[in-house]
């Protein structure tokens, strides 16, 4: 008797605990209402509401920061150990608002025609409010789990996660060890396309390869006119050229998986035009065709680089004898740095200019796609029409670092969006966000992966 009131006791408290606890669309909203615009980041109060939720439910926590105003939080629930570890991570830092319109309170997390509005809605607090609510669904329903389930929330992806995964990476190791999946941005949104509902899932992404171009010349005083060195005459043939010479196509594994997997689902022309990208003869030529719709598949097929800050000269009446230009690179997985500037030398950018690495953040030639599987049937069974596809990301995420401890990561963050919702064009803009419906959406998907794994 003893025991079953014990027993009775202990549903009573669960069943408690799992009313008390805010709904994903609730965490979202207060995840929004903290301005963690980076920089400056000042994580450390949107980051200690999510720790009191975990404490709260009865799960420990850790805190580790390289900035008291900038930490990171860890947590761990126990498995079985018959499957590896299951990593769950996100960033709460988020860009900023300046110079933008906006038709609501970009902090005020308002829920508005079934839409959470808000900085980060996308980007990725929606992301972070799954995966913390799953995570506690787990611990609350004490989920069977075949390997231990970990949860990092981190600071300082937007710039580059020196304060955030980097620090993890680099300086607590061991927290991840055994790690070989983990799930995070960006991916699992829909795209639709010729009547199909595809939902990427990301598994790769460009390389980060920053370069510092510096360009001499002769200087003098403005009053004497040019010369043939004049930096700004070659700075302003630098630009034209990166503008108008494109990189050559290369089909990675990355994106042969993404554009096959695509094609299969399509009707023969438009299958037959799509595989026609992943011919570098052919697929300049199709990427012309397609026009706007083209730029979604163009970053996927080369090297891309673009100009973003220039230092040049101190005196209105003064040519400077020395110009830097800072280039935000981004290669293909597997595509080394001298591989790159190879590329720039015979394309764009004479020998006359000096190139120099800034930093790159190489990553795997092909994704490892264990996960995939399991990730795309819990998508079919949650959406009849959804046709799920690899992806690889123009971007850069804190997938990169992950990596160097041999982590791939799925960016698998899944929301059912509008057909006339111009999903990419809100990330980082004014009028982010995301329908009530996908959070909801999203949190179910990845619970149902929970209580899969390793199975």
């Amino acid at each position: 008797m003893a025991m079953r009131l014990a027993h009775d006791e202990l549903v009573q408290d669960r069943a408690r605990l799992r009313m008390e606890l805010p709904s994903p669309v609730e965490i979202l909203q207060a995840l929004i209402r903290f301005n963690t615009t980076n920089p400056p980041g000042e994580e450390a109060a949107c980051i200690m509401y999510i720790r009191q939720l975990l404490e709260d439910a009865g799960i420990e926590t850790v805190m580790k920061s390289l900035d008291p105003a900038r930490p990171n939080l860890l947590a761990k629930i126990k498995g079985s150990g018959e499957a590896p570890p299951l990593l769950l991570y996100g960033h709460v830092d988020v860009v900023g608002v300046d110079k933008q319109t906006w038709s609501r309170d970009p902090f005020g997390g308002d829920i508005h025609d079934d839409f959470v509005w808000g900085r980060g809605a996308l980007d990725m607090k929606g992301g972070v409010a799954m995966l913390v609510s799953a995570f506690l669904r787990a611990h609350v329903n004490k989920l069977p789990l075949r390997g231990d389930l970990i949860l990092a929330i981190v600071s300082d992806e937007e710039a580059g996660g020196e304060y955030g995964a980097s620090f993890l990476v680099e300086q607590h190791a061991h927290y991840f060890a055994g790690v070989k999946y983990a799930l995070g941005e960006f991916g699992g949104f829909t795209f639709h396309a010729l009547g199909k509902t595809f939902y990427p899932i990301m598994v790769a992404e460009k390389q980060l390869c920053w370069l510092k171009a510096t360009i001499t010349g002769n200087g003098g005083h403005g009053s004497m006119g040019k010369s043939g060195a004049d930096c700004m005459v070659q700075l302003a043939d630098m630009l034209q050229s990166l503008n108008r010479n494109k990189l050559p196509i290369q089909a990675t594994p990355a994106a042969r998986l993404m554009i096959e997997g695509m094609a299969a689902a399509l009707p023969l022309l438009p299958a037959l035009l799509l595989r026609g990208l992943l011919h570098p003869r052919l697929g300049g030529i199709i990427l012309k065709l397609l026009g706007e719709k083209g730029a979604t598949f163009a970053p996927l097929l080369r090297n891309t680089v673009n100009a973003t800050v220039v230092r040049g000269g101190e005196k209105i009446n003064v040519h400077p004898s020395e110009i830097t230009v800072e280039l935000d690179g981004r290669t293909l997985p597997g595509v080394t740095p001298q591989q790159f500037i190879g590329e720039l030398r015979r394309y764009a950018i004479p020998d006359e200019i000096s190139l120099e690495v800034l930093r790159h953040d190489p990553c795997a030639t092909a994704p490892d796609m264990g996960l995939f599987d399991l990730l795309s049937d819990v998508l079919k069974e949650a959406d009849k029409e959804a046709i799920p596809v690899p992806m690889l990301l123009p971007g850069g995420t804190d997938g990169r670092l992950f990596a160097k401890l041999g982590i791939q990561t799925y960016g698998f963050l899944p929301m059912p969006l509008p057909k006339d919702m111009q999903f990419t064009k809100l990330i980082h803009a004014a009028d982010e966000r995301i329908p009530v419906a996908a959070i909801r959406f999203g949190t179910d998907a990845i619970y149902r992966v929970l209580e899969r794994y390793g199975r």
